[in-house]
């Protein structure tokens, strides 16, 4: 975890290949699987993965409580990235990279917040939280790999 100026950075390495990792973030019946911290379930209201398209879910805390998130997909490169701007709560944009280490994939993942206030209070839970995130993702990629 690196932190940048009103950015948080989480780098991970995965043993498969990133068209693997670009299809975790891509399907939304995978997404929703991983998405989030450690106890989160999601539930999808519209989930339309291309520049442009609209991005609305609920997270369901495991302590019962709802959070709504609203973003819109910017970027979405096949093999190589999905960038996302969350506009409710906390503004930041989202870039998720994959680089190709024959056939190995290093995930990126920069969350820059719009406004320093909203960085600093967003930075004490965000830094756990996005590290269970790609925790989570890395379960599912698993899982592919394996079947």
């Amino acid at each position: 975890m690196a932190i940048g100026e009103n950015e948080l950075v989480t780098t991970r390495e995965f043993d498969v290949p990133r068209e693997l990792v670009f299809r975790a973030w891509t399907t939304p019946e995978l997404l929703a699987r991983w998405w989030g911290p450690k106890g989160f379930t999601n539930t999808f209201h519209e989930c339309d993965i291309r520049p442009g398209g609209t991005w609305t879910l609920t997270m369901h805390g495991p302590d019962g409580t709802d959070y709504p998130n609203h973003s819109v997909f910017v970027e979405v490169v096949a093999p190589e990235r999905v960038v996302l701007d969350h506009l409710s709560g906390h503004e930041f944009r989202l870039t998720g990279t994959f680089e190709d280490l024959d056939g190995r994939t290093k995930v990126t993942f920069r969350q820059r917040f719009k406004l320093k206030e909203d960085f600093e209070q967003a930075k004490p839970y965000c830094v756990e939280a996005n590290e269970q995130n790609l925790d989570r993702m890395g379960e599912v990629l698993a899982e592919l790999a394996g079947s």
